[in-house]
């Protein structure tokens, strides 16, 4: 088996994606997109997706050019965003989502990656996080026909006293997504800044870790300290270059004296 896991193109890389897969994709707002892999993915066809992600880009990029296609047939997200077309799938019945708490989701991917089937929390306690009931369906008419089950809730001795969490299980998808500054052949990956929040724990999470890097480098050129992410959890590089989109969703500047 050959250590080098580059691919020609980000079209190749995600060329066996079926209808129907499940993926969990990287980005914090539109920080870290790896919106090579998405456009690919979108030329490719594959329709009926299920997607893990922090939230669906915005209207006309990231993950919201797969969701104004028709492709994504369902969305576990923490945040909705800015993104409109996203509010009105959801709310005119063509989307299902599942909204988990940011800290809870993060570890429903880490945890679906170190092969850890679920895990308690008090994130969610005494709400319809754990008490079910949130909207995740929608009819035509606006009714709701899918709602959150409730989850399984103990009691345990913490710090001394007697407190409730909510079991959470693991998240395991068939592909992830990511975007990463820096890669070698091996796959061993550099995140940069707020571009890391999501992408180690959804590219753990995916059966295969499809990676994009804006720069590729020869084994051996990343120092082992400066690794996020070893190479063990992907499965293939495709390198994308520096001079990318890496657009801004809410622009703040100082206005001058």
């Amino acid at each position: 088996m050959t250590l080098d896991k580059t691919v020609a193109s980000a079209a190749e890389a995600v060329a066996d994606i079926p209808d129907g897969a499940s993926l969990a994709v990287s980005g914090f707002g539109l920080s870290g997109n790896p919106i090579q892999l998405i456009e690919a993915l979108l030329e490719q066809g594959a329709g009926n997706l299920s997607i893990v992600s922090n939230n669906c880009g915005v209207d006309g990029w990231g993950l919201g050019i797969l969701l104004s296609a028709g492709r994504i047939a369902k969305m576990t997200s923490s945040y909705v965003g800015e993104n409109k077309e996203f509010a009105r799938q959801y709310l005119e019945g063509e989307l299902e989502v599942e909204l988990v708490p940011q800290g809870t989701l993060a570890e429903k991917l880490r945890a679906g990656g170190a092969g850890i089937p679920g895990f308690y929390t008090q994130t969610g306690v005494g709400t319809q996080v754990a008490d079910g009931g949130i909207p995740m369906r929608y009819d035509t008419e606006g009714n709701v026909v899918k709602e959150s089950p409730a989850k399984e809730v103990r009691t345990f001795n913490t710090y001394g006293t007697e407190q409730e969490f909510a079991l959470e299980e693991a998240l395991v998808t068939d592909f992830s997504l990511v975007h990463a500054a820096k890669g070698d052949r091996h796959g061993n990956l550099v995140f940069n800044k707020a571009s890391r929040q999501f992408a180690p724990p959804a590219a753990t999470a995916g059966r295969i870790c499809i990676a994009q890097v804006e720069e590729l480098v020869e084994p051996g050129k990343i120092d082992p300290d400066e690794v996020h992410l070893p190479g063990v959890y992907v499965h293939r590089v495709v390198e994308v270059g520096t001079d990318i989109e890496k657009p801004i969703e809410k622009r703040t500047v100082r206005e001058e004296n």
